[in-house]
């Protein structure tokens, strides 16, 4: 009986390490943010692993483990982006700091220390390399220049929580504020209003696609919200399997929604049709 339970221990364990991906794959705790890259590659951060998955190829796969101390990188992950050469870009309050993960996937940090960002809701990087981040806690949108390790503040936008970058270089914001739930920043820094009424339940990320039409996360309302250039919302999708959708990207066509309290990542097509990505069942 022993030597059978000792060989069935060492079974269990040659498929763990030939599977790994297999075995965490329902693990996902709390997935906030999720980017993806040209390749395919999606990346999705976990608030309370605290860490980055990597998803390719139908596989959910560890990518970088943070530790649970606070003040050490990656422990309270908020964001998620990819940089103009598509490397991994990460923001952490409890560090109040950005990251690019090297080739080893080790997060570098990108702040001297006397920065003062306060909480990194999301980010975004040109085709330049520079880097806007919003700033939830001090009220500013940073932009850190590709070639310098200090932020200059960019814009002022009241609770900023998520960001984008259209192809005339403006930014998108989903702010906080009850009066400006979602704003257009120009090039100069000036702030235009696109939704004028208040709309959104709980709004979080934004992202657009060609035309300029934008999406919006809403976690109170479970939905995503389409919002043509008119600037009148609509909710687009919205009820199950949505719980508390949060983080959103594209990935071509398509769009991606991270949903913590579902524990996953789904993806939507151009029609409105919602597939579960990751974990994949």
């Amino acid at each position: 009986m022993i030597r059978f339970f000792y060989m069935l221990t060492v079974v269990i364990a040659a498929l763990v390490s030939v599977h790994p991906t297999r075995c965490i794959a329902q693990e996902m705790n709390y997935p906030l943010a999720v980017t993806a890259t040209d390749t395919g590659a999606i990346y999705i951060a976990d608030r309370r692993l605290p860490g980055v998955w990597k998803f390719e190829a139908d596989i959910l796969s560890l990518y970088f483990q943070g530790s649970k101390t606070f003040r050490t990188p990656l422990n309270a992950i908020r964001c998620v982006a990819i940089d103009h050469e598509g490397q991994l870009l990460a923001g952490d309050s409890s560090t109040r700091q950005l990251y690019r993960f090297d080739e080893a996937g080790q997060p570098q940090p990108l702040l001297t220390t006397k920065t003062g960002i306060g909480i990194p809701m999301a980010l975004i990087a040109d085709a330049e390399g520079n880097i806007f981040v919003a700033d939830l806690e001090l009220h500013w949108i940073w932009k850190l220049a590709a070639d310098s390790t200090e932020p200059v503040k960019y814009a002022e936008v009241t609770a900023p929580r998520g960001i984008t970058l259209d192809a005339d270089g403006k930014l998108w914001v989903v702010s906080g504020g009850t009066k400006n739930q979602l704003v257009c920043v120009e090039t100069d820094g000036t702030v235009n209003l696109i939704v004028k009424e208040p709309t959104f339940e709980f709004p979080h990320q934004v992202v657009l696609d060609d035309d300029k039409t934008a999406y919006v996360t809403d976690g109170y309302a479970k939905a995503v919200w389409k919002i043509p250039l008119d600037g009148t919302p609509e909710k687009w999708v919205s009820g199950e399997p949505f719980v508390n959708p949060v983080g959103l990207c594209r990935k071509g066509k398509d769009l991606l929604v991270a949903d913590p309290q579902a524990k996953g990542v789904f993806q939507i097509d151009s029609e409105g049709n919602i597939t579960k990505v990751a974990p994949s069942k």
